[in-house]
C-alpha cells in the first residue's frame, strides 16, 4: 500500500513551487495564501525536510529534488484526463501569440493555413501575457524570447532581426539621400514600450549606442523622441503612415517591406529574439500541433 501526503498539500507545494508565489499558488487554486502555507508546513512535517526559504521564495535542496517528480505527475493526470476526454476534432486549435506578431505576421497567412488544412479551425488569441498552459488557457503558444522555456515542448520558427524602417513616402517628402546615420536624425523618431523589460532590447538607444560604436563622430541625440507609444502595434501603424522612423522587427513587419509599404532607412542591425511554438508534453493534439508548427516553419 502507498504511503503518500494528502493529495492536497502535493496540490499546493508543486502550485506554490512553479508560480513561485503562495500568492499566485492560492489564487490558481481558489484558497487563500494562508491554507497554501498551512499545507505545504504538512508536507514538510510529513517529508520531515523543509521545502521553501523564505523571503525570498526559493526552493530548499529537498524542494528542488521533489518538485519535477510532482510536476510531471500532475502533468500526467493532466494528459490522462484529457485523453480520456478524448479531442473534439471539431474544436479549434487555441493559439497564443503576441499582439504584433498575430497581427502583422500570422492574420495575414491565415488564408494559407485554411488552404492547406480546411477542416482545422483556429482561435488566435493575441495577448502579450504569457498565458498558463498547463492551466489549460491555450493549446499552443507562440513565445518571443532570447530563450526557450526548458519545461515545455518547444520547436524553433525563426528568429528576427531589428533595423530603422520607414514609409517611402517619408523619405521622397525629405527629398534628400539617408547615406549616414546623422541623416536619419533630421526625420521625426518613434519609439514604443518594451514589456520584457529587458536592458538589452532593440531600442532606438541600443541602435545609436552602436552606430556610435562605429562612428564616434556622431553627437548624442539631445532631443526627445518625437513619438513615443505603449504599443508596438500602434508604432508600426504610424510608421506605415509616414509619420516618421522606427526600429522594427523585420519578421513583424515582414508583410510591409515585401508589397513596399516600408523600407529599410539604414542598413545598420541589431539581433533580435526568437519565435518558439509551445506547447504541453505528450498534449492529445499533438498531432495537430506538429502540422501548425510545420505550416508556421514553411510560411515564414
Amino acid at each position: 500500500m502507498r504511503k503518500l501526503p494528502p493529495l492536497r498539500a502535493l496540490h499546493a507545494f508543486e502550485a506554490a513551487a512553479r508560480l513561485g508565489s503562495f500568492k499566485l499558488a492560492a489564487a490558481e487554486l481558489g484558497v487563500t495564501p494562508t491554507a497554501i502555507s498551512h499545507q505545504i508546513r504538512l508536507l514538510e512535517e510529513t517529508c520531515g525536510h523543509a521545502l521553501f526559504q523564505r523571503r525570498p521564495l526559493v526552493l530548499t535542496s529537498a524542494g528542488a529534488r521533489l518538485f519535477p517528480a510532482l510536476r510531471s505527475g500532475f502533468d500526467a493526470f493532466a494528459g490522462a484526463i484529457a485523453a480520456l476526454a478524448g479531442p473534439d476534432a471539431q474544436a479549434p486549435l487555441r493559439v497564443t501569440s503576441p499582439n504584433a506578431f498575430a497581427s502583422r505576421w500570422l492574420v495575414p497567412r491565415l488564408p494559407k493555413w485554411r488552404d492547406a488544412n480546411p477542416t482545422i479551425p483556429l482561435e488566435i488569441i493575441g495577448t502579450d501575457k504569457v498565458l498558463d498552459l498547463r492551466a489549460g488557457a491555450a493549446d499552443v503558444a507562440i513565445r518571443y524570447t532570447r530563450r526557450p522555456p526548458l519545461d515545455l515542448a518547444v520547436q524553433e520558427v525563426c528568429r528576427d532581426t531589428f533595423f530603422p524602417v520607414c514609409s517611402p513616402d517619408l523619405l521622397a517628402r525629405d527629398g534628400r539621400p539617408v547615406e549616414r546615420v546623422a541623416d536619419l536624425l533630421r526625420l521625426p523618431l518613434i519609439h514604443f514600450d518594451w514589456t520584457s523589460r529587458d536592458p538589452d532590447a532593440p531600442t532606438w538607444r541600443q541602435w545609436l549606442a552602436t552606430a556610435r560604436s562605429i562612428d564616434p563622430a556622431l553627437k548624442d541625440i539631445d532631443r526627445p523622441w518625437d513619438l513615443s507609444f505603449r504599443e508596438e502595434l500602434h508604432a508600426i501603424d504610424a510608421v506605415v503612415a509616414g509619420q516618421g522612423i522606427a526600429i522594427c522587427s523585420d519578421v513583424v513587419v515582414s508583410h510591409e517591406l515585401e508589397c513596399g509599404a516600408l523600407v529599410k532607412a539604414h542598413p545598420l542591425s541589431l539581433p533580435g529574439y526568437g519565435f518558439y511554438l509551445v506547447s504541453m508534453p505528450d498534449n492529445p493534439r499533438a498531432a495537430i500541433i506538429a502540422a501548425f508548427s510545420a505550416w508556421m516553419r514553411a510560411a515564414g
